[in-house]
C-alpha cells in the first residue's frame, strides 16, 4: 500500500504542478463554466484517448498522459465549481484556489484508500483501456444526474462520480509509467 501511496502522490503532483501553472496563467477564467461544460471537456479528454487507443494514431501530438492529467484536473475544478455559489466572484487569489485543489485530492486520496482496501488493488491489474472506458462510463452517469438536476434516487452524487474520474486517472497515470 505504500508504494500505492507513494506512486499516487507523485502523479498527483505532475497534476498539481500543471494546476498550478495554467492558474498563474489563466487565473480562474475556468469559473466561468458551468459543472456540467466541466463534464463536457472531461468528456472531450477521455474522447480523445478512447480514439487514440482504438486508431493507435495520435495526430495531434498531446501525450496520452496529458489528457489523463486534463481530466484529473477538471474534475477537481468541477468539485471546486459544485461547492461555489454561480455569482461568487470570478477572479479568486491564486492560494485559495490552491487550497481548494489541495483540500479536494485529499478527499479523493481518502476514497481511493478506502475502497483500495476493499478491492485489494484489483486495478493494477486491469487493462489502461478500461480505465478510459470506466471514466467515459462515470461521464454519461454524471451527464445523466445534470440531467435530473442533481437529484439521484438511490446512486452516488456528481461528486462521487467526479472523484472516481480523478482516481481512475490517477490509475492510468500510473500503470502507464510502470510499462514504459
Amino acid at each position: 500500500m505504500n508504494k500505492t501511496v507513494e506512486q499516487y502522490n507523485s502523479a498527483v503532483a505532475q497534476c498539481r504542478e500543471i494546476f498550478r501553472h495554467k492558474t498563474t496563467d489563466y487565473g480562474t477564467a475556468w469559473r466561468i463554466l458551468r459543472p456540467k461544460s466541466l463534464t463536457d471537456q472531461i468528456f472531450i479528454k477521455a474522447q480523445r484517448i478512447r480514439s487514440i487507443e482504438e486508431k493507435n494514431e495520435n495526430k495531434v501530438g498531446e501525450s496520452i498522459d496529458s489528457e489523463y492529467i486534463g481530466i484529473f484536473n477538471y474534475a477537481v475544478l468541477a468539485l471546486i465549481q459544485l461547492k461555489l455559489e454561480s455569482d461568487e466572484e470570478l477572479e479568486i487569489p491564486a492560494d485559495i484556489v490552491m487550497k481548494w485543489y489541495d483540500e479536494e485530492v485529499a478527499a479523493t486520496l481518502d476514497l481511493m484508500l478506502n475502497k483500495n482496501h476493499d478491492y485489494g488493488e484489483a486495478w493494477r491489474e486491469m487493462r489502461i483501456s478500461t480505465f478510459t472506458d470506466l471514466i467515459l462510463m462515470k461521464i454519461l452517469r454524471t451527464r445523466q444526474i445534470e440531467d435530473n438536476e442533481g437529484k439521484t434516487l438511490i446512486s452516488e452524487g456528481l461528486d462521487a462520480n467526479y472523484r472516481d474520474m480523478m482516481n481512475y486517472a490517477i490509475f492510468a497515470l500510473i500503470r502507464r509509467g510502470e510499462i514504459s
